[in-house]
């Protein structure tokens, strides 16, 4: 039964349940598709500030690029730890000033951390894994080389998968803990105790302590982070076309696909989407119970 199935009978029909009336179970009157709504709340995304937005997701993707690249540098005795070590403190001393400087306009409820507290965090993160890397050093002995690659892989990739990009700092304890993974499994290749140091020092500072800058130049400084996250995409493929040129070519076209291609498939599926809302959804109760709160 329906509005065109037979004319209105004399009586109004209702909308109500409670009160038995001359008409089927599934009768509706003509009013009923009146309050067909679509694509009600549907949000309206630019190109550009999607592009811009997908930018974290590239930078992130060069961040793994340029922590591959630092390991090959040192597996084939390019790049010595000393020189890793001391590139890593300036980069750690520079970082965490321009950190403090944003930190100190950023309004924020929760007490700040001391220089104290920090610098104790940081010698208690040095001092345990440099007294603990012979054991990582010979912690995969008894594993395939293959086998370590590959684990290496997986674990870089869940840590792009599950990296929160739209709130980076601090980073995800899933994803943080699948780069760690990875970066213990990349630095037991390595000749020595101190290579391995140095790179699970550079794994701490690519991935727990830079998505912190990064969020703060974020909310700060758009302008700078936009050329930041440029700088970073250039670095890695520069980075890792210098081992491989192949390898570069297909980073710059993940990146060229996550910056720009994806951004416009989302625009254009944007158009095609259709959602209907009316009287068939479920009934939504809005009551003010504000004055049961005390």
């Amino acid at each position: 039964m329906g509005p065109d199935s037979a004319p209105d009978p004399p009586v109004p029909w209702r909308k109500v349940l409670w009160e038995r009336q001359p008409f089927p179970d599934n009768y509706v009157d003509g009013r009923f598709l009146e309050e067909l709504r679509r694509n009600e709340g549907l949000r309206q995304y630019h190109y550009w500030a999607v592009v811009k937005e997908a930018g974290s997701v590239g930078q992130q993707l060069s961040c793994v690029a340029i922590f591959i690249t630092v390991w090959l540098y040192m597996e084939q005795g390019l790049l010595s730890p000393e020189v890793l070590l001391l590139t890593s403190l300036v980069c750690a001393m520079l970082g965490y000033g321009l950190h403090q400087v944003l930190a100190s306009t950023v309004d924020s409820g929760d007490e700040p951390r001391t220089r104290l507290a920090d610098l104790q965090s940081a010698a208690i993160f040095l001092s345990f894994t440099y007294g603990f890397s012979p054991v990582l050093k010979t912690l995969t002995e008894s594993v395939s080389t293959d086998t370590v690659y590959a684990m290496s892989a997986v674990m870089l990739l869940a840590h792009l998968i599950f990296f929160p990009y739209t709130q980076p700092s601090p980073p995800g304890s899933l994803s943080l803990n699948a780069a760690l993974f990875a970066s213990v499994c990349l630095a037991s290749r390595l000749p020595g105790a101190l290579h391995t140091f140095a790179m699970l020092s550079c794994a701490l500072l690519v991935f727990a302590l830079w998505p912190c800058l990064l969020q703060r130049l974020r909310e700060k400084a758009p302008s700078q982070f936009t050329g930041v996250c440029v700088g970073m995409c250039i670095g890695g493929i520069g980075g890792l076309g210098s081992q491989s040129l192949v390898g570069a070519v297909l980073l710059a076209l993940a990146l060229g696909n996550v910056t720009f291609f994806c951004p416009l498939l989302l625009i254009t599926l944007q158009r095609q989407k259709d959602n209907i809302q009316g009287p068939w959804d479920e009934a939504e109760i809005h009551e003010d119970l504000s004055h049961f709160i005390q």
